[in-house]
């Protein structure tokens, strides 16, 4: 029972966020935005993914660096199986438009979960180190960190044609398109994707400080695990 009501809500809450954004970060944004083309620049998984780094950092400040590395494992194991198991789920019941090739989305849960765990444990270390400091510090030094090694290592594995041994190329993905979708410059859609991302990543980690502060003004002190 200590389990289910202590650890189990944010194991759960966890492995909902990735699933979520393994799903959404293979749908680009459509539309335009003056001469901007939303599909040059983010995926849906953007808007999901960095409250990833919320759940970490609750977890961290009610129970601990202990604690929320065990969420972080526990959600890790089960975000890559639902990973790899839920999007035929859908396709098949009619809930996405198009079937991912198995090898693809291998690819894709071997960089989320490369760029999971290393952002996440990342996150835990620097929250802990300044924990004791202003109270909007350690989430806010936490996140960045885990936020730009996420993107890195995620876009890097996920899309990059260095990483083809790892499963098929997006070929979308790889053709060339102005840098975020504006700029003069021609790179392949997977990097102005990256830094679509980690932009929004880092909007998304200043608004969550609003659900944090409402939260750790309850758990000033860590709960006895």
């Amino acid at each position: 029972m200590n389990f289910l009501t202590r650890y189990l809500p944010f194991v759960a809450a966890m492995a909902l966020v990735v699933v979520a954004s393994n799903i959404l970060v293979q749908f680009p944004m459509q539309g335009q935005i003056g001469g901007l083309s939303l599909a040059d620049l983010l995926t849906w998984g953007a808007f999901t993914y960095p409250f990833s780094f919320l759940v970490t950092d609750l977890a961290n400040r009610r129970y601990g660096p202990a604690v929320a590395r065990k969420v972080v494992f526990v959600g890790f194991m089960t975000a890559v199986i639902c990973s790899i198991l839920v999007p035929p789920f859908l396709f098949r019941h009619g809930l996405i438009e198009f079937e991912t090739a198995a090898d693809r989305l291998v690819r894709i849960a071997a960089a989320s979960g490369a760029a999971f765990l290393t952002a996440q444990l990342l996150d835990v270390t620097v929250f802990n180190r300044l924990r004791r400091q202003s109270w909007w510090r350690a989430p806010i030094v936490g996140t960045l960190v885990g936020s730009i090694f996420d993107t890195v290592v995620f876009f890097g594995v996920a899309f990059s044609a260095a990483f083809a041994f790892a499963g098929p190329n997006d070929s979308f993905a790889l053709e060339t398109a102005p840098l975020m979708g504006v700029l003069p410059v021609e790179t392949m859609r997977w990097v102005s994707w990256a830094l679509g991302d980690l932009s929004v990543k880092l909007i998304i980690a200043v608004v969550a400080l609003i659900p944090y502060r409402l939260l750790a003004v309850r758990w000033s002190q860590p709960a006895i695990a």
